[in-house]
């Protein structure tokens, strides 16, 4: 049977979640600076207090089994929830789903010995630590074939040389997970093995941070690893495991960027409808202007396209598809989250005039943000490159020269099937 309902108690859970976020974290985001910023005073005061609401609520981490303290919802529950708090860029910590400490974790729930869960795992999930998952470099970009840091086996430990690029909320990490070459002569998706690496590790250097405009502090790390050192068991996984692992995090990872995203382009809808009704030009209201509606109309035609298409990737994977099965919905998804919040936010900022270029709007931020997750967990070329393989790869190529749906054949077809005679 299918449906579009959801489960009555459960929209309860939305719809308090939806008045939290508006009410008590959307406010945050406009006092306090990098949400991964943990042992800032102010975050102490201010967001502790609202965590310690979710989890009394029940609703925190619930990405998580309940082995790990979580409620073990499935991906639709979750995109549902996404939707809500990824209003704003606090919503998710608060929730105790924030990246990528969410997908850090999944990594150490399945290849963490039990010293290292306890050591890394625990607190994370507590968010009483944060993390830096550490894989692109300065020259590969988004290749991870092309890798070029090392780990090279001494004794009873591993040795890492090499640079990292972009490594997001390093300066604030208790720990990274990093991926580098351990048998460069193996085949290209065995080279690599991951490894975690405390952040006091000596010879780790943040070379310089890194932001984009809208972050209100630089936390994307330029990271140089000379001779550091780690002990064997610090591997994840075994050797050459490392593409591996990393699928481990990535596709629910996707899923829920999808759905925040989602939420910023409905919060750039809301207020592009607001101001189509409240200002007034040439004599009459911006909603009356036809070029006005038509970027409504295509915005919220779109916005709903873009959700459906989740929910259904969100659906299939609690059906027991696995990531591999969906990874044509799951690139799909991650092509459109782009499109989807630069097109909403430009005609937003359109609509607003000037004031829609100021910094008192987000506008900007938001389409700089949809240049950003475009390129973030492998850029948007790749992921159509992905969708078109999937699309392709069980389609038969015709037998003869031309193709069998032609029409004068699919009327001989016809004819022979019903027993008329051929036509002259």
């Amino acid at each position: 049977m299918w449906s579009f309902e959801t489960d009555p108690d459960f929209q309860q859970e939305l719809d308090w979640i939806d008045q939290f976020v508006r009410d008590e974290v959307e406010p945050l985001d406009h006092v306090l600076g990098s949400q991964w910023n943990i042992n800032d005073p102010e975050f102490q005061r201010l967001v502790r207090p609202l965590q310690k609401q979710v989890q009394e609520r029940g609703l925190w981490a619930c990405h998580l089994g309940p082995e790990l303290g979580g409620k073990g919802y499935g991906q639709l529950k979750l995109a549902l929830m996404n939707e809500k708090f990824g209003r704003s860029r606090f919503g998710p910590i608060v929730f105790g789903s924030q990246a990528p400490d969410t997908g850090n974790a999944e990594i150490l729930a399945h290849y963490g010995t039990p010293e290292q869960k306890k050591r890394f795992l625990d607190p994370l999930l507590e968010n009483e630590i944060v993390s830096c998952f550490t894989m692109t470099e300065p020259q590969g970009g988004a290749d991870p074939l092309v890798l070029e840091a090392s780990a090279v086996r001494e004794g009873d430990e591993w040795v890492i040389n090499g640079e990292k690029w972009f490594a997001s909320n390093a300066r604030f990490a208790s720990f990274y997970i990093i991926m580098a070459v351990t048998d460069p002569d193996a085949p290209p998706y065995r080279r690599m093995s991951m490894f975690i690496v405390p952040a006091d590790t000596p010879g780790i250097e943040i070379v310089r941070n890194y932001g984009f405009y809208g972050e209100p502090q630089d936390t994307h790390a330029h990271l140089r690893w000379t001779n550091v050192r780690v002990p064997a068991e610090n591997m994840l996984g075994e050797q050459g495991d490392a593409f591996v692992v990393a699928q481990v995090r990535l596709g629910g990872g996707r899923m829920h960027h999808a759905m925040r995203t989602l939420a910023q382009a409905t919060r750039a809808f809301e207020m592009m409808c607001e101001r189509a009704v409240s200002r007034f030009t040439k004599g009459e209201q911006l909603a009356k202007k036809q070029m006005v509606q038509e970027k409504i109309a295509d915005s919220w035609v779109e916005l709903r396209q873009f959700r459906l298409l989740i929910l259904e990737t969100a659906w299939l994977l609690d059906q027991g598809h696995d990531y591999k099965a969906t990874r044509k919905n799951i690139a799909a998804v991650k092509t459109v989250m782009p499109r989807i919040l630069n097109d909403i936010s430009a005609r937003a900022l359109q609509i607003h005039g000037s004031l829609g270029i100021s910094h008192d709007m987000p506008f900007a931020e938001w389409i700089i943000n949809s240049c950003h997750i475009g390129l973030a967990d492998g850029p948007t070329e790749v992921h159509k490159v992905t969708v078109a393989r999937e699309v392709l790869k069980d389609v038969q190529p015709a037998q003869g020269q031309f193709p069998d749906y032609l029409k004068s054949e699919l009327v001989r077809r016809a004819r022979e099937k019903f027993g008329l005679k051929a036509e002259e």
